[in-house]
């Protein structure tokens, strides 16, 4: 049986996990657009409720789930953080009145999550999340006749996502197009996987500031997938809000969603006794807004330019590829001058200026941007010089330089410890 200090530990488990990984997710970001915020959005969602319940002290699974709906729901962010809020309000509604949770409960409840997920989408798309997870629901669904054993059968939920996960790009041309499985299928799958490590082992996974260690090929491919895709956005404006409802207005939310699909697209909406969460993608949010008021009072607000997202993650890509690209061009120079310097700058001017000034290479970086100590290493076996001065212009980065000096053998390398540009 689970209690309520389980589910509460394994709710903060999967918001970790989805942190850690959250930037990898948005590189993954194709469908419905590729604006590339997929994995932020899903992780400030989830990440809304574990902060609900980091101080809590919840007496039982039914105060969890309801808890976590609650924050998710206002924490929602993007059509997958609301799709994802909808999926633990249909396991908060399925563990009401529990002191614990059985086995049997746990699925039962995640199948009304995923009956409230589709209901809530005007045109529900398989080889999305929401098909990751249906297929683990029914894989679990179907477990039930032979096992009970709550953190068994999440693990069978989660192993039958990961296979429905690989099976996205067969069912989404766009995601077979641009080599990749999907984004929000990825964040669900994320997160049940750290809600498993506490059901099953006992541990929370720890939030990381760092992504997962990946080859350089690697992250070439996914920061490059979502920003080279060609699909053409409809509408600019991802338009969310949530409205404070008019407890004498008389008006149905779905007359709200009928509108809706006038003007836009990629719409999700929820509403309780309380609240309208809206998510469209639309070329009128003003309209969006206006017919929001009509039910009560706006409580928050998000518009977000999705040609612009995606205009900023070409321009991304673009400067990643040529960083790498003049990085290949680096190749091994002979020794042949007595003196050679390489300096550290961010900048086109910098770079620039630097080599008018005599520096034979200039490494790409700065505060915001460090340069490792292969970068380092690569420009100055590429200077042809016996004795190399190496300027950091970064406290940062002055250790990086110190390391390269000491794995240089064939030529003498000073590194004068400059901490900025003027020095």
């Amino acid at each position: 049986m689970i209690n309520g200090e389980t589910l509460k530990q394994a709710i903060i488990s999967g918001a970790n996990n989805i942190s850690s990984i959250k930037a990898r997710i948005n590189d993954l970001n194709i469908f419905p657009v590729p604006d590339g915020d997929t994995g932020t959005n899903m992780s400030m969602t989830i990440t809304a409720a574990a902060d609900a319940l980091k101080d809590a002290e919840p007496a039982d699974v039914s105060e969890v789930a309801k808890m976590t709906a609650s924050a998710m729901l206002r924490g929602a962010r993007g059509n997958s953080g609301v799709i994802t809020s909808l999926l633990f309000r249909g396991i908060s509604k399925g563990l009401e009145g529990k002191a614990e949770a059985s086995g049997a409960d746990l699925i039962h409840a995640l199948g009304l999550g995923v009956e409230a997920a589709y209901n809530a989408v005007t045109k529900p798309t398989e080889g999305t999340i929401l098909t990751v997870a249906r297929m683990g629901y029914e894989a679990g669904l179907e477990a039930l006749d032979h096992e009970e054993d709550p953190a068994v059968l999440w693990e069978i939920v989660c192993d039958a996502s990961v296979e429905a996960l690989d099976l996205t790009p067969t069912m989404l041309p766009v995601l077979k197009k641009a080599g990749v499985v999907d984004a929000g299928g990825k964040g669900i799958l994320t997160i049940f996987e750290g809600m498993l490590s506490v059901l099953r082992d006992g541990v929370v996974v720890e939030q990381k500031e760092e992504e997962y260690e990946t080859t350089e090929a690697e992250d070439d491919f996914f920061r490059s997938a979502a920003a080279e895709f060609d699909q053409v956005i409809n509408f600019t404006y991802c338009t969310e809000f949530i409205v404070g409802r008019n407890a004498e207005c008389e008006k149905e939310p779905n007359d709200l969603r009928l509108y809706l699909e006038t003007i836009g697209d990629s719409i999700v909406m929820v509403a309780d006794d309380e609240i309208i969460k809206v998510h469209v993608h639309t070329e009128t949010p003003g309209d969006a807004l206006q017919h929001g008021l009509e039910y009560g009072q706006l409580l928050t607000v998000k518009i977000e330019n999705m040609k612009e997202q995606h205009r900023k993650a070409k321009e991304e890509n673009e400067k990643a590829k040529e960083k790498v690209e003049k990085k290949a061009e680096l190749t091994v120079a002979e020794p042949t001058e007595e003196y050679g310097f390489v300096a550290v700058a961010a900048g086109e001017g910098l770079c620039n200026l630097f080599n008018e000034l005599g520096c034979q290479n200039v490494v790409s970086g700065g505060q915001s941007m460090n340069p490792s100590t292969e970068d380092i290493y690569a420009a100055v076996m590429a200077t042809p010089a016996k004795c190399i001065y190496v300027l950091p212009n970064n406290k940062n980065i002055i250790m990086a330089a110190q390391q390269t000096a000491a794995i240089v053998e064939d030529r003498t390398v000073i590194i004068v410890p400059t901490r900025t540009i003027p020095q």
